[in-house]
Formats: C-alpha cells, sequence, structure tokens
C-alpha cells in the first residue's frame, strides 16, 4: 500500500508565518518567496567579433509554465547600451555564440520546430535544437532537426556550424519502440549511440558526419579560425560511477578530417578550454588531486597547450587555493584573465606570456573581490563585470582592461529593480577556529531590525558538495531562503567547513579517506558556539538547514547533539551501504570519502551512517525528496522517515516531489518546498505560528476575515506603521511593487484630516477622490516615507487590471445577483441613484485576491485612477456600481465610486 501525503494549502501560507507582533509588520516593502523564486539572472556574455556588441542569456522561472524560460538579450556598445531582447516566449535560449562576419548568432532553443516531423510531433525528437538568428533583423530558423540532443557546437566559419551529438536511433531502438518497450537496461555500451561530431550548412541545413568514433564525446571546444577541434570522449558509461576508465582528449583537424589523440598517458581531465584568439594554441582549467584515481575532492589548476610544439605545460598561478569554481577563463592576445579561489570571495587575476616564461598580474579596481563573473574581450579593452555581495543584488557594468586595472568602468543594466527597494540584512564574513584548531570561514547574515543586545535564533545553512562554497555574493533561492529566514529573525550562518572548495588542497582533501564527518561536524559546532559567545544567538534556539550534503550534515547534527530545536534536511543520506550501489557515483564518491568500499570495510559504512543512530534525535526533522533523485535516492529519506516514525521520539514530516530529480526544477515545488520551511521553523524554532485548520476553506469569507488578521495595521486600520500612522502595505504582483488594498479612508485621512471618515469605516476603500488628490497623496506619503510612490501608469493598468472571468469581485454583478448586460446598466441606473452615494462600496479584502501574495479588489470597488500615457487621468479596473463587462461598457464609474492604489517606483538603472 502507497500513501501520497496532502496538506490543507492554508497551513502553508506566507501570511501565517508571519506572527502578529514581529518586526517585521514595521517595514515595508517585506520579502515574499516570489522574490526569491522569480528573479532574473544574466549570464553568458559574447563579445561580437569586431567587440561593438554583446550578446547574453537573461533566465527566469515562469509563473505561467511554472519551468526556467531563458532568453537572448543584445547590445550596442557604443554609448549608452540599450538592451534589446531576441527572443521570446515560454522556452530555454541559450548558448549564443556568434558567427566569425558577426552576422549571425547560434544558439539552442527548446522552442516548437515550425512544420515538425511526425516523430517530433509525438514527442520523440530531441527536446532542443540549434536554431540561428540574423543579427539584422528577422525570425530565427531552425539549423537542426535532430531525434537527439546536441552536446555541443561552435562555428567553423561564417557558413557552417560543427557541433557534437548522438547518432540516429537504430534498428534494435526503432524495434523497441514500435513494442513499446520502454525496459532499461543499465550502463548498455553495446546498444548506446556514439556521440560524433557533424557540421551543418546554415542556410540550407545539410548534415555532414565528421567522425565515426564509437564512443561518447562529451565536451567539444572549436577553435576561433574554425580550424580545429577538440573534443573530450567518455570510453565506459560507468565512468561517473566508479571513474575507472578515464575520458580520452582528441584534436581533430576539420579541414584535413584527421584525429589524432592528446595528454596520451598522462592524468589530464579537461573540463574547460579557452582557444587563444589566434589559434596557436588553447589554455585548460582541469582537476588537480593527490588521489591516484577519485577526482572527487579536487582544486582547479591552469595549463596551456601549443599546437605548433605539441607542448603542454602548467601555467603557474601563483596561488594555492587554485580557479575559482567559476574562473570564467578568457583567452587574451598576450594570456589568459581568470578568477581565482579566495575563501568566500575571489580575485580576479591575468596571467601574461613573456620571453621567460608566465607573469601573474592581480586586476585593480573597485571592488574586484566581488567580481563573480566577467566576460573580457581577446585584447583586453572591454570587459562585463558581475559584482554583488552577500546583501547586495547582482549589477552589471561596463570597463575596459588597461594593463592590470579596471578603468573607464560605467553602468550596463540591471535587474530585479523591485527588490532593490527591499531591506537587506547586515552581514559579515567570519572567521574563527574549528576542527584541528584551524581557521575557518563563513557568512553571518543578520536578522531583519536587529536590534544590538538582543539574542536571536540561529539557522545553520550547510552547503552541499562537499567541494562547494558558500560565497560572499549574492544567493537566494529555493533550497536555501535566507532572505526569508532573515526577516523572520533568525541569524544564518553559512560554513565553509574542512572539505569545501576555494581554500586549496590540503583543505578540501582534509575529510577524504575515512574522515568524513571527523570535521566537518566540529567546524559546524564552533560556529554555533562563536556566535553564542558573541552574545548574538540564544542558545536555546538553534536550526539546521540543508540539501543533499547539506542535509547530510544536518542530519548527522541532529543525531550528535539534542539541542536543535528544528530541522529541514533535503536529499540527505542516512545510510551508506544502499548508497554506494544506488548512486550515478556512489562508488568513487563513497571509496573516496570513507577510504574504501562496503565489499572491504562494512563495518566503517555501518559505524558512518546516522540510520543507526537515530534513536538519539529529538529534533523535530522536515525532510525532501524529488522521485527520481539520482544523486541520494529517496530510498534514504525513506528510511530517514520510517526510522524517527517508528522511534517516537518526535515529530518528522516527509515531502515528496514527482518527477524531479536532485534539484528541484518546477516553480510548484520550489514554492511547495520554501512555504514548508518557513511553517516548520515558524512552528519549532520561532514557535508563534497558529496551527492550521483543515476545516477552513482557502479563499472562503471566513478565511479572508481571518487573514485580514494577519496583514499589518495600527490598531483597527490596515497598513504598515510608518511614524505613527497607517501607510499602504504593497507587494510584489506581476513584477509590479503595488499596493496589496486600494488607499483606505483611514490611510487618507492621515494626509488630510478633513476628510470624513465614517465610524467603522476606516478599512473602506478611499471614495470620491479626485485624481490630483490622489496624487497629491502620492507625493506626501514620498515625502513621508522616503519611498518613491505614485500612481499606475497605463502599461501597468493593463497587467493590473486584467480582466478575470473567474474572479469575485465588488461589482454590479454581485449586488444585481446576474451579469448586467447595457440594457439592464441603463434600466438599473435610477434605482442606483435612490441610494446614498457610494452605498455599494465594501471593506477592502471582502473578496479573494489575485495572485500570490495576494492583491485585492483590483476588478472591483472603487474605480482606480491611473495615469496615461500622454499624462492625463484615466480611471481603471471594475467599480461597485457598474457590471463586470470585459467587452468594454462606455462610461466611468460615479464620483463618489472613484479611488486609488499605489506603486512604489521602481530603482532607476545605473
Amino acid at each position: 500500500m502507497r500513501f501520497v501525503w496532502r496538506v490543507a494549502s492554508a497551513s502553508l501560507s506566507w501570511s501565517l508565518v508571519l506572527a502578529a507582533e514581529s518586526p517585521l509588520q514595521l517595514r515595508s516593502p517585506a520579502w515574499n518567496p516570489e522574490d526569491i523564486l522569480l528573479a532574473e539572472e544574466a549570464s553568458d556574455f559574447q563579445f561580437a567579433p569586431d567587440a561593438t556588441r554583446v550578446v547574453w542569456v537573461q533566465s527566469r522561472m515562469s509563473e505561467e509554465s511554472g519551468e526556467r524560460i531563458a532568453h537572448l538579450y543584445l547590445a550596442a556598445l557604443a554609448g549608452q547600451p540599450s538592451p534589446v531582447q531576441l527572443t521570446r516566449g515560454e522556452h530555454r535560449n541559450e548558448g549564443p555564440r556568434w558567427s566569425p562576419d558577426g552576422r549571425r548568432i547560434v544558439f539552442r532553443s527548446t522552442r516548437p520546430l515550425p512544420k515538425q516531423e511526425e516523430a517530433t510531433a509525438e514527442g520523440q525528437g530531441a527536446k532542443s535544437q540549434l536554431w540561428v538568428l540574423d543579427t539584422a533583423g528577422g525570425e530565427p530558423w531552425p539549423l537542426t532537426r535532430l531525434e537527439r540532443e546536441v552536446v555541443g557546437y561552435g562555428w567553423q566559419d561564417a557558413t557552417r556550424v560543427v557541433f557534437a551529438a548522438a547518432e540516429d536511433p537504430s534498428l534494435y531502438e526503432r524495434m523497441r519502440k514500435e513494442r513499446k518497450d520502454d525496459s532499461i537496461v543499465v550502463e548498455d555500451e553495446a546498444h548506446a549511440p556514439p556521440v560524433r561530431l557533424f557540421r551543418v550548412e546554415v542556410t540550407k541545413g545539410d548534415i555532414e558526419r565528421l567522425t565515426h568514433n564509437d564512443d561518447w564525446i562529451d565536451r567539444l571546444w572549436v577553435s576561433p579560425d574554425g580550424r580545429w577541434a577538440v573534443t573530450r570522449h567518455q570510453r565506459s558509461l560507468r565512468y561517473e560511477f566508479d571513474q575507472a576508465v578515464p575520458p580520452r582528449t582528441f584534436l581533430t583537424d576539420l579541414r584535413a578530417g584527421t584525429t589524432r589523440e592528446l595528454f596520451a598517458g598522462m592524468d589530464l581531465l579537461p573540463e574547460e578550454i579557452v582557444w587563444e584568439p589566434d589559434a596557436a594554441g588553447f589554455y585548460i582549467a582541469a582537476p588537480h588531486t593527490r588521489h591516484p584515481r577519485y577526482k572527487v575532492a579536487t582544486i582547479s589548476l591552469l595549463y596551456h597547450y601549443a599546437l605548433a610544439t605539441e607542448a603542454l605545460q602548467p601555467v603557474p598561478l601563483g596561488w594555492e587555493r587554485g580557479l575559482a569554481m567559476h574562473s570564467a577563463l578568457q583567452a587574451l592576445e598576450d594570456g589568459v584573465a581568470a578568477l581565482l579561489a579566495d575563501g568566500v570571495r575571489v580575485r580576479p587575476a591575468v596571467v601574461r606570456r613573456t620571453r621567460s616564461g608566465w607573469r601573474r598580474e592581480w586586476i585593480e579596481g573597485r571592488d574586484t573581490a566581488h567580481i563573480f563573473d566577467w566576460a573580457v574581450y581577446r585584447d583586453g579593452r572591454l570587459a562585463v563585470l558581475e559584482r554583488s555581495s552577500a546583501n547586495r543584488l547582482p549589477e552589471w557594468s561596463l570597463a575596459r582592461l588597461a594593463g592590470g586595472a579596471l578603468v573607464e568602468e560605467r553602468a550596463f543594466f540591471a535587474l530585479n529593480a523591485p527588490l532593490a527597494q527591499k531591506p537587506m540584512p547586515r552581514t559579515e564574513v567570519v572567521r574563527f577556529r574549528g576542527a584541528r584548531d584551524e581557521e575557518v570561514e563563513g557568512i553571518l547574515s543578520y536578522p531583519l531590525g536587529y536590534e544590538e543586545g538582543r539574542r536571536y535564533p540561529l539557522i545553520l545553512a550547510i552547503h552541499g558538495g562537499p567541494a562547494a562554497a558558500d560565497l560572499d555574493a549574492w544567493s537566494q533561492r529555493w533550497a536555501y531562503p535566507k532572505m526569508l529566514l532573515n526577516q523572520r529573525g533568525a541569524f544564518v550562518l553559512e560554513v565553509n567547513y574542512h572539505g569545501s572548495a576555494h581554500y586549496g588542497l590540503d583543505w578540501v582533501e582534509s575529510i577524504g579517506e575515512g574522515r568524513y564527518y571527523e570535521l566537518e561536524i566540529p567546524d559546524l559546532l564552533a560556529g554555533v558556539a562563536y556566535t553564542i559567545e558573541r552574545g548574538l544567538v540564544d542558545p536555546e534556539r538553534l536550526a539546521t538547514l540543508g540539501w543533499s550534503n547539506g542535509a547530510i550534515l544536518s542530519i548527522e547534527l541532529t543525531a550528535r547533539d539534542p539541542r536543535f530545536r528544528a530541522a529541514s534536511a533535503g536529499a540527505g543520506d542516512v545510510e551508506w551501504i544502499s548508497d554506494w550501489g544506488n548512486v550515478d557515483f556512489g562508488a568513487a564518491f563513497d571509496n573516496y570519502y570513507f577510504g574504501a568500499s562496503p565489499l572491504e570495510d562494512p563495518q566503517r559504512y555501518l559505524e558512518k551512517s546516522p540510520f543507526f543512530r537515530l534513536d538519539r534525535v529529538v529534533t523535530p526533522t522536515l525532510i525532501f525528496f524529488g522521485t527520481e533523485d539520482r544523486n541520494v535516492p529517496p530510498s534514504q529519506g525513506w528510511s530517514h522517515f520510517r526510522a524517527l516514525q517508528q522511534l517516537g521520539k518526535t515529530e518528522v514530516r516527509f515531502v515528496l516531489f514527482p518527477g524531479e530529480p536532485h534539484g528541484l526544477q518546477r516553480l510548484a515545488h520550489q514554492r511547495r518546498k520554501v512555504e514548508e520551511d518557513l511553517a516548520w521553523f515558524e512552528r519549532h524554532l520561532f514557535r508563534e505560528a497558529t496551527p492550521a485548520n483543515e476545516a477552513l476553506r482557502p479563499g472562503s469569507p471566513l478565511a479572508l476575515l481571518l487573514s485580514k488578521r494577519d496583514y499589518p495595521r495600527l490598531g483597527e486600520a490596515l497598513g504598515v506603521v510608518h511614524e505613527g500612522i497607517p501607510v499602504p502595505e504593497t507587494v510584489r504582483f506581476e513584477g509590479i511593487e503595488v499596493g496589496r488594498f486600494e488607499v483606505t479612508r483611514a490611510q487618507f485621512a492621515a494626509f488630510d484630516p478633513s476628510y470624513a471618515v465614517p465610524p467603522g469605516t476606516g478599512n473602506y476603500p478611499a471614495n470620491a477622490i479626485a485624481f490630483e488628490q490622489a496624487r497629491a497623496y502620492c507625493r506626501w506619503l514620498s515625502e513621508r516615507t522616503g519611498r518613491r510612490f505614485r500612481l499606475p501608469t497605463a502599461a501597468e493598468a493593463a497587467i493590473l487590471f486584467k480582466p478575470d472571468s473567474t474572479a469575485r469581485e465588488n461589482t454590479l454583478d454581485r449586488w444585481a445577483g446576474y451579469p448586467v448586460n447595457p440594457e439592464d446598466f441603463a434600466r438599473l441606473r435610477g434605482e442606483l441613484a435612490r441610494l446614498e452615494a457610494g452605498a455599494l462600496l465594501e471593506e477592502v479584502a471582502s473578496h479573494p485576491g489575485r495572485g500570490d501574495p495576494p492583491v485585492f479588489d483590483l476588478g472591483g470597488n472603487v474605480a482606480e485612477w491611473i495615469v496615461a500615457a500622454d499624462g492625463s487621468p484615466q480611471l481603471a479596473g471594475g467599480s461597485a456600481d457598474r457590471p463586470a463587462d470585459p467587452k468594454g461598457m462606455p462610461g466611468e464609474a460615479a464620483p463618489a465610486y472613484r479611488g486609488f492604489r499605489v506603486v512604489v517606483e521602481a530603482a532607476v538603472s545605473r
């Protein structure tokens, strides 16, 4: 028998997470899960061959599709750049690459093919194809119609693209498909289609096979002149599991059609290659370890290969920590630029070729330690920089690299402008003594509204890996909703424990060969002790949060230390013997970190497994897993859940996400994970949540009435309290920071004391408001609060007041009891005239809102003033004295049914 977990949605409401007396009530605007889940990112900047333009990718989660989408953007670099969006729709458009003449861009896209073949229409083709667009204009066109995914690609010349892809299905595969045989033979190398090189002509679409290898290409790097292609070939389908048969690297002459192996007999595994601009050679980033077999805990080193001499040589970085996790290698005309690892930060550098060898230069300039991504043009005269910190949103700028310095820097563009208006926590880099009395580094984020001398809860946010690191960079995501925890009133501590990346080979290898758990747990507990000793943290309110290795360490903490009041463990192991055989990289990971396989030392695996110590756990534990996880199988979650459930010493909750791999891909699941975390910590750490009532239907009149008690208010007046008066609470809706409610009578009376507010109607919308009165209120509110308030524009109104046939709003239809057409409206006018002015108005939020968090009365109550494109006044949205007619009934709301709501001006791009 199988059971499905169901939870009343009311128990996960963000509003329930905010206690009635939370300090957050005094701050505006508040953070919500959508601010984290829907934030936009920019990456993969590519300069045009003549450096006059740059193309890049902007990605975000889509509320419409529930999945991540990505689009290409282009900007000319002369003057003030003005980005132009090149692709649209609910698709992923990624990996833009310029043609040598700068006329075209090839990219990979999930958009549907026009005039699809039957096989593709049936879903049997590749999910993504190569597409090409002409930068002079016009629609992109598909370059491939493959049945397999493209592995890599690059331009050979202005009319041809070289790519790697698996061969078309064999007769064996086609016959299996005809028989509807979807069985899987594990690591069936005899029938796994080889991945080979192909070439496609851009205008004709003709594809030519270039290689006949019988293995599997998994990396491709084409030289700038189109002459050469470096390919990395997997030689065994089990390499990820046991790393027994390592990949090999080959160089193909695309003109002559010949191929030869590179680095034969060497322990060199290229992870990234960048060609020199003149194609005379290339630079290689490759992992380095002392272990003779497993490349699990490594640092990344740099090498150079010269085609003419066939010489491979190390490029001395003069830096024992190696390249950063995202090194952003950039080949220059006289060397290579890279980001080097430096603990929680990075160090940008250029290593230049000289007659006597190599010379490393540190890059000087503004805040270089926070440049976590960049793109540098080959002659160094242009660079795109991305900076951020743990409490500062990413910002992008353009600069010139002169010698070893960034000069002439100017702003490029900004994303997520509404988030810049929200409060940011204080953060600091902390250092303390951990295992072996060695220094441990981390990031400490303070509660919003922190008051010195007061002790707060502490939540450990433990990174995965373990060979990863928490950086002093902007990082807010579904697995670690740190900002929401700071907002709720907790310190969040991220610790780069022993075994983390970015600290050199000794540190990353320190927990291998059987030392797993032995150094990381003391490091984490030392971090807890450090915050307590500083007088910041209440030792009675500790919690831990992690995904993957972060969950593994969280589980071990709960088995060792009863002080933790709550734990959230996503995709974490509890029992290592089954992990060894059930994980895609089981032998490589477990053999390395435990020093042996379970076949060789089963006792060690038993001793390392917290499953056999779960009888010590008294920490309420929340468990997450994706059902298709191949990094940590969901069976680990079941073992964890059942053990705690059957032992009965603490509360446990298990949430499964159907169809999800190791990292959650769907927006609904990401949102659910965040909401579960917030509710769990509220209940067990903050202990101020109201238990959910399963009999309370979300959206019902009773639920609306109760929810309004949780919104910020001053006495009975709705609104965020500012200097002793209620002002509009704003939330994010469809990318607009807008008032959750129409401006109320009580709020308007704080501006105009002569405005009459009948007893008991302070939370009714301010009505009988003229356009200039509404604008004057916005100006007054801006001066009073220091934030920039205004009326919505016509473009924003088209989003805010978009008709919703499913919405229940306060319109004349509700009072009449049926959909009122124009003729009936004319007949009812006389009846309406018999009522007192505004008699049909109701208290704000008397009907379900739209969005999450909800915004109320967008289609009813008072019609709302907006500013037309020419600056003139207009009314938008429904009103209580008019029908909800989506076809557009002529006329306007009566003066008594005119009001407004505010919008917060977005930050100006710098």
